[in-house]
């Protein structure tokens, strides 16, 4: 596989019987269920031993990695706002959209700004787009890993990192329970992609290039669901639109009466 494990172990340690490892997968404003997912998790007095994610989930790894409450998340989103806040309109070459914009404000939030450097051991997932393969990085800046992580075919523009272009982690594994597997005895996996029908849509050549990527993911999570001992989901989550920020807590409500569910389940199991 091509990622690098250095400063995962020497951080962990050698496996616990107990560690626990969340892989937050990717879906865009869908993503903000992931937040109310940490939130449960502090609820039940779970902290991760150890986070992986791909496109919406990386940012929650990196936010809640580098230090910040799944308050202070909310926070983040709720004094931006609207996703013009976030991106802007590129002459259409590599994408529609270029994330300048995001980039500085994802700078400004983290407490942090190196992966190594993180409270919780993370991994931030893309595709490199030049080999065609999966990436995880635990080490380097966090900024421009994030924003490769989050750039979508055709709607961004690929992010250069070291001479590599990267895309979306999505286009090959949305969900990353691969990554952390083998470093945590528990695997939980935050799906926030389930899929629904073609309907209500434009028919326009950014809906097409959407649509296209979401059955993309579709195809390619089952393997990594499939990883995990516990899986947080909600078919709710699938009528929140890609950039419907507006949904910032209906989102959280969902995944974190998802999660409540489950870690009733699997704690009540474990004790």
């Amino acid at each position: 596989m091509a990622w690098n494990i250095d400063g995962i172990l020497e951080k962990i340690g050698l496996l616990k019987d107990d560690s626990v490892g969340i892989a937050f997968g990717g879906g865009g404003a869908r993503g903000f269920s992931h937040i109310g997912v940490l939130k449960a998790f502090e609820s039940f007095g779970v902290t991760p031993d150890i986070m992986s994610g791909v496109s919406a989930g990386a940012i929650a790894v990196a936010l809640y990695g580098s230090g910040l409450s799944p308050y202070e998340m909310r926070e983040c989103f709720i004094e931006t706002g609207k996703l013009s806040n976030f991106t802007e309109w590129a002459l259409p070459k590599k994408g529609f959209m270029r994330m300048d914009k995001f980039g500085a404000l994802l700078e400004s939030w983290l407490p942090e700004k190196r992966l190594e450097n993180f409270r919780i051991p993370s991994v931030i997932c893309a595709t490199d787009f030049d080999n065609g393969k999966s990436v995880g990085w635990t080490k380097g800046e966090v900024v421009p890993r994030v924003m490769a992580s989050c750039s979508i075919p055709v709607v961004f523009q690929p992010v250069r990192i070291n001479g590599v272009n990267y895309v979306d982690g999505g286009v090959l594994r949305n969900l990353p329970a691969w990554v952390i597997r083998q470093y945590c005895s528990v695997l939980y996996g935050s799906n926030c992609s389930p899929m629904k029908r073609m309907e209500e849509r434009s028919g326009s050549l950014l809906d097409i290039a959407l649509r296209s990527f979401h059955l993309m993911m579709k195809s390619n999570t089952p393997q990594d669901l499939r990883l995990c001992d516990y899986v947080i989901q909600s078919q709710s989550l699938a009528h929140i639109g890609t950039f419907e920020l507006s949904s910032l807590d209906r989102a959280m409500n969902v995944g974190y009466d998802a999660a409540c569910v489950i870690l009733e389940k699997s704690l009540g199991r474990r004790q």
